[in-house]
């Protein structure tokens, strides 16, 4: 018989299942990109300025400029994706930079110029897939939900039943990835659990004498852009001052797999009462899978204040503050499960489940990233030779998500702090010009970890929304960049190579702490290697 729970569903709170943590930290980095000069520097132009791309670091950058500058920048990326021993490549072509920068030259010694400007830049590609798997695995997905549904408060097995048109996006605080594995229909008419409900406690599918492997996978897609709008100018030739407006597109779309292998499995009989104890383990085997999809997408806007001061000819001093973005979010959503259950290796049932009878559903919110402050320092070697300096602050503990009228969610802001710090990042950079047409270029940047050390060690028990408890994060980003630059006359174009390594973290699901102990979860290293090739045309006039 199947049932509903009317009344469990007439009190929820009709709220929407915004992201968490972790998928917030993940649509609010930025990476090395912008133009050819920009990027075989890796960057490293807060104090410089005169380039495309310092509207969306240092927008003081714009009032350096004595000239106009239209350019255009592509490049090509070849992506490899390692998790364990599976290696994934893949090449994708993007147009990096496209600008203008309009100056308007005062007959004025205190004000010599100013200066404006419309440009987009590719802020993030989040092109990477990546599969792998684990053997002799210590425990089960399937165990933490049940162990987590345990923890939810105010909620009870019975509360599990739901119809096939179950809404993950319908209360924030609903057990859902529990909701997906209990109660799903056979293909013999009957129901049954990845997870159930037995001797008074919920249990998954790994117990004593159970062993198995587990398989992962996750693709994503998507990019992060953003349209600037920057005014600056020029104080006496020693001050140089900026404000950018910009203006962000973010797409972010997302599938995650993971599948289980286990034999002596925990399974419970095909019948329509779930309440039960599971059938003998031995010779038991239980191949089931969680399957996750979303696709974010949002428009969002931001300011950048800079300044970059040139006590003498031979030092430049730049600072920018930027606040975070605002974004407004929309989310689709679709979850599935399966399982299959053998018996003395004879198929007993097969059993599946998805969100809202097979269609994808939709919630909105807001998010707002990170602020950030850039320090820099910059050296004119004779008239020859640059060297620069960044330092930037990445305040990740300051991520917030709310509601669609902007009110946070406090639950996600308080996982925010606890598991978040905030990430360092250096950029060194140099030129050296050749003679008057050819320059050449090299770089080198590193950023730090955006994760407290509980995280990185498990010593938290991380909580995630909605149906999907893996989570990732990154440990380190380093990029190596060297490039080479022509001019002539007013026409100008560049070339770069970055070299771009990050070492990532991916956890199925969070380790299990309760009362009979620790349990390790299910996690890989995964390291990313980028190749990147990029061409920018321009001229100045």
């Amino acid at each position: 018989m199947k049932k509903i729970v009317f009344a469990f569903l007439c009190g929820l709170p009709l709220m929407i299942n915004a992201q968490d943590a972790f998928d917030v930290l993940q649509m609010s980095q930025n990476e090395l990109r912008g133009t050819s000069r920009f990027q075989s520097m890796a960057g490293a132009f807060g104090a410089l300025g005169g380039d495309l791309s310092t509207l969306t670091q240092n927008p003081a950058g714009i009032g350096v400029y004595r000239n106009s500058d239209l350019g255009i920048t592509f490049s090509l990326d070849f992506n490899s994706s390692k998790a364990g021993v599976t290696k994934l490549n893949e090449t994708k072509f993007n147009v990096n930079n496209v600008g203008y920068i309009g100056a308007i030259r005062l007959d004025s010694e205190a004000v010599p110029n100013l200066n404006f400007g419309f440009t987009y830049n590719r802020l993030q590609s989040f092109n990477r897939h990546y599969t792998g798997g684990v053997g002799n695995i210590q425990t089960s997905m399937s165990n933490f939900i049940a162990d987590e549904f345990v923890n939810v408060p105010g909620f009870n097995a019975g509360d599990l039943y739901w119809t096939d048109d179950f809404n993950p996006y319908f209360d924030e605080y609903a057990p859902w990835a529990a909701v997906t594995t209990f109660d799903m229909k056979t293909n013999n008419g009957g129901y049954v659990g990845i997870i159930n409900a037995g001797d008074g406690f919920m249990q998954g599918l790994y117990g004593y004498g159970t062993t198995g492997n587990a398989y992962y996978e996750v693709d994503e897609r998507g990019h992060a852009d953003e349209y600037n709008i920057a005014f600056g100018g020029n104080v006496a030739n020693k001050l140089y001052f900026g404000l950018d407006f910009g203006i962000l597109d973010l797409d972010y779309k997302s599938y995650q797999a993971y599948e289980e292998d286990l034999d002596n499995a925990y399974i419970m009989t095909d019948d329509e009462d779930l309440f039960q104890s599971p059938i003998d383990n031995q010779n038991t085997r239980a191949d089931w899978g969680l399957y996750n999809y979303l696709h974010s997408e949002g428009t969002g806007v931001n300011f950048k204040l800079g300044l970059i001061w040139k006590p003498v000819q031979e030092l430049r001093i730049g600072a920018a503050f930027h606040t975070p973005t605002y974004y407004d979010m929309r989310d689709t959503y679709y979850v599935s499960a399966k399982l299959n259950a053998y018996q003395d290796n004879n198929l007993l049932y097969r059993a599946d489940k998805g969100s809202n009878d097979g269609y994808n559903y939709s919630g909105t919110y807001t998010l707002s990233t990170p602020w950030r402050f850039i320090g820099s320092l910059a050296g004119v070697i004779g008239t020859n030779g640059i060297i620069s300096l960044d330092y930037e602050y990445v305040a990740n503990e300051t991520m917030r998500i709310g509601d669609d009228r902007g009110d946070n969610y406090t639950d996600v802001t308080n996982k925010v702090k606890d598991y978040f710090k905030p990430s360092h990042i250096i950029r060194i950079g140099g030129e050296y010009r050749v003679n008057p047409n050819w320059s050449l270029r090299a770089g080198y940047s590193y950023k730090t970890t955006q994760v407290e050390k509980g995280v990185d060690e498990y010593e938290y028990n991380i909580a995630t929304v909605g149906t999907n408890p893996t989570y990732q994060y990154d440990n380190t980003v380093q990029n190596i960049t060297c490039g080479v630059g022509y001019r002539y006359k007013s026409f100008y174009t560049d070339l770069a190579y970055v070299h771009k390594m990050r070492e990532s973290v991916y956890n199925a699901f969070s380790p299990i702490n309760d009362n009979y102990g620790y349990e390790p979860n299910v996690s890989a290293d995964v390291t990313d290697h980028n190749n990147r090739i990029s061409l920018t045309l321009g001229m100045r006039f």
